[in-house]
């Protein structure tokens, strides 16, 4: 009799353990799906993927993704505006449940965060005006390249060019562009796309319109969720796989980068 009670009270400390475990880790996706609310990490001051158009809202590539991402979860969007810098602490501290910025994977980001699968082509590239010759790192010796915090230009950057060279970081992508484009600096390492953007809509006689100078790294944007969050990321991929199929995804990138999604990355699917 003794051993009977023993064994049912230890089952249920043990259920109550298992239940409490269960609560504690519950996935992300069960709390969108009870609120009702999708909040997206996006950026603000990075054109073409999101920045603040004429009717003062944000709007960009990765701001129709987000949108995509939301109608398909059956949730309403919210938007939540972020810097390179703060954009993995946001979502670290569950201030939002997915980061859908310019985000780009590689060794030491994939140890804190998980990834989707790419969605947009993204090139990091230094871009500076036409009669500065700059082929590769070791021409930035001795020469200042601006950057915005916490990117992927900053990382690489950092990592490869010479130690007479100086990478000057600027804590949002507006003051990196702000401060080129007056002159504080006179190389810039961004992405492709955003340079072609601040390049057209620069005087055509501007003495600084960025050309390319050497690609620093091929890329492509992904979404980022927390770690141990295997049906959010199931569920974001589906809608990745599918909007990819069907040519939403094709759509969205020719409507801002006006380029169509790279064969290869419309044919891979996770």
């Amino acid at each position: 009799m003794k051993i009977s009670k023993l064994w049912w009270r230890a089952s249920a400390l043990a259920f109550s353990v298992l239940m409490h475990a269960a609560s504690a880790h519950a996935d992300t996706l069960d709390d969108i799906e009870k609120r009702g609310v999708l909040r997206v990490a996006v950026p603000q001051d990075f054109a073409p993927f999101g920045s603040v158009g004429p009717s003062m809202q944000v709007e960009g590539l990765d701001i129709d993704v987000a949108a995509l991402l939301a109608k398909k979860m059956g949730a309403k969007l919210e938007l939540v505006p972020v810097t390179s810098a703060n954009r993995i602490p946001y979502l670290q501290t569950k201030k939002v449940d997915l980061v859908i910025s310019t985000l780009g994977k590689d060794a030491e980001r994939d140890k804190v965060i998980d990834f989707s699968q790419p969605y947009s082509p993204y090139n990091n590239s230094v871009f500076g005006p036409a009669n500065l010759k700059v082929d590769g790192p070791a021409d930035l010796a001795g020469k200042i390249v601006g950057v915005a915090r916490g990117t992927f230009q900053d990382l690489l950057l950092t990592k490869s060019v010479p130690p007479t060279a100086t990478v000057k970081r600027y804590d949002d992508n507006n003051g990196m562009i702000a401060a080129y484009v007056s002159g504080q600096v006179p190389l810039i390492g961004t992405g492709d796309f955003v340079a072609t953007k601040l390049a057209s809509i620069m005087p055509a006689d501007a003495p600084n319109k960025p050309v390319l100078k050497y690609v620093i790294h091929e890329s492509s944007c992904r979404v980022g969720l927390n770690k141990d969050e295997p049906k959010l990321l199931a569920r974001v991929n589906g809608v990745l796989t599918d909007a990819k199929k069907n040519g939403e995804l094709n759509a969205i990138v020719q409507k801002w980068l006006h380029v169509p999604l790279p064969q290869q990355m419309a044919q891979t699917f996770e």
